[in-house]
C-alpha cells in the first residue's frame, strides 16, 4: 500500500529551531512556480516552517524534463530568502510515505499540516491506496491545509475535521509548472509563472 518504515528525511536547506506546526509541501517542482512560494508564504501564517518535499521518486510518474538535481537548484534557489523555509528530499512520494519521514526527523509531537491546492486535495483523497480507508487512517498522522484553486475544496465528511482552508492573497489558478513547461514549448512568455531568482536556471534547463 505504502511505505511505513522508518526513514529521514534529507535536507538541502533547514530553518533554525524546533516547530511545533511544521507546513509541507511536497511537490515535482518542474520547474517551482509562484504558485509554490504563495502556497508557503500563506502556509507561515499558520506553520512555524514551511518544508518543501521533492521525492526521489513518484508513485505516479517517473522523473521526465529536469532532474532530481536540476530541481533541487531551483528551488533552493527560489527559496533562500526566507528563513523559516526548508527543502529536503524524501524517499517515499506518497503524503503516507512523507508525513513518517517528517514524523522520524521532527518527532512525534510536531503538527503536520500538508500544504496543497483544491485539485491536488482531490487527487490525494481519491487515490487508490489499495484499500478502501486507507486514506482515512493515512490522515490521522496529518492534516490538510487546502488552498482555493479553480474552486474552494469540499472534503468528505468524515475528514472534515482533518482539513484546514489556507487563504491567498492572490489568485494562483492560472499558474502551474505544466502551463511553464507549455509555453516554453510554444515559444511564449513564461517568465511572470516563476520566481525571478530562477528564469535563467529554467531557460538553461527546458529552453
Amino acid at each position: 500500500m505504502y511505505y511505513n518504515g522508518n526513514v529521514s528525511l534529507e535536507f538541502f536547506g533547514r530553518a533554525a529551531g524546533r516547530p511545533q506546526a511544521l507546513g509541507v509541501l511536497p511537490a515535482a517542482f518542474n520547474p517551482p512556480t509562484l504558485a509554490h512560494l504563495a502556497l508557503a508564504r500563506a502556509g507561515l501564517a499558520i506553520a512555524d516552517e514551511v518544508l518543501f518535499v521533492l521525492p526521489r521518486e513518484f508513485p505516479h510518474k517517473p522523473y521526465e524534463g529536469a532532474t532530481f538535481h536540476q530541481r533541487l537548484e531551483m528551488l533552493l534557489t527560489a527559496t533562500r530568502t526566507e528563513p523559516r523555509f526548508s527543502v529536503a528530499a524524501s524517499a517515499g512520494g506518497l503524503y503516507a510515505d512523507i508525513a513518517e519521514e517528517c514524523r522520524e526527523t521532527y518527532g512525534e509531537d510536531v503538527r503536520l499540516l500538508f500544504i496543497c491546492g483544491r485539485d491536488a486535495a482531490e487527487r490525494i483523497v481519491t487515490w487508490d491506496y489499495g484499500a478502501p480507508d486507507a486514506f482515512r487512517r493515512m490522515i490521522t498522522r496529518f492534516e490538510l491545509l487546502v488552498a482555493p484553486r479553480n474552486g474552494c475544496y469540499e472534503p468528505p465528511p468524515d475528514i472534515r475535521h482533518r482539513v484546514g482552508i489556507l487563504q491567498l492573497t492572490e489568485d494562483i489558478s492560472l499558474i502551474s509548472a505544466s502551463q511553464v513547461r507549455e509555453r516554453l514549448r510554444q515559444g511564449q512568455p513564461w517568465e511572470h509563472l516563476v520566481p525571478p531568482e530562477i528564469v535563467p536556471l529554467v531557460r538553461a534547463i527546458y529552453g
